[in-house]
């Protein structure tokens, strides 16, 4: 099982929120977003990525896989670098697994792209259609997005977890799609 926690709620009692966790079953604590700066600097990806390492090392000491999301700083740039790419190579794989939200892809990010050329590194994903020309959130199967390339990625990524998330209007829409899909 797996929630999401903020990363200041980690900094402020990162021992409180994994007791809660255990206590309630959770075996995956997944942070949005690291909340650095919109404009980081090198320095910044680094202290980001260290400070959420020694995150990983307590959780794991707990039994608890520590997790990223990519949102808001994740989504940044440093040196024509994009926060992300760093963050893959500066937080290490046995610490903390990344979950992808799919609908990124409306800023560049391919999720099928990211599974292959990362293998191992993911734990989950969050399923968003993406309409290329709508620019705008759909549901699965009424977009412009190669599902069973995405899928298919997946595996190699290490996915083991899919969550579906949008309103309950695409989600009844992307249901039946979803089920025919042979992967």
């Amino acid at each position: 099982m797996s929630s999401h926690f903020g990363i200041e709620e980690l900094r402020e009692n990162q021992q409180g929120r994994i007791a809660w966790a255990k206590d309630v079953g959770l075996t995956q604590m997944i942070v949005p977003s690291l909340d650095g700066p919109r404009k980081p600097t090198m320095d910044d990806v680094k202290q980001a990525a260290d400070e959420y390492n020694k995150m990983g090392e307590q959780a794991a000491k707990a039994g608890i896989q520590q997790g990223l999301h990519n949102e808001d700083f994740e989504l940044s740039m440093v040196d024509g670098k994009r926060t992300y790419d760093l963050l893959l190579d500066l937080i290490d794989p046995k610490l903390v697994k990344f979950q992808f939200q799919v609908s990124t892809i409306s800023r560049g990010y391919d999720a099928a792209e990211y599974f292959t050329k990362h293998p191992g590194r993911f734990i989950s994903m969050h399923v968003q259609g993406w309409s290329a020309k709508a620019k705008k959130v759909m549901a699965v199967g009424q977009d412009t997005l190669d599902w069973k390339k995405i899928f298919t990625a997946a595996k190699v990524g290490g996915i083991k977890n899919y969550f579906v998330e949008m309103n309950l209007e695409m989600m009844q829409a992307s249901v039946p799609y979803l089920r025919k899909l042979q992967v």
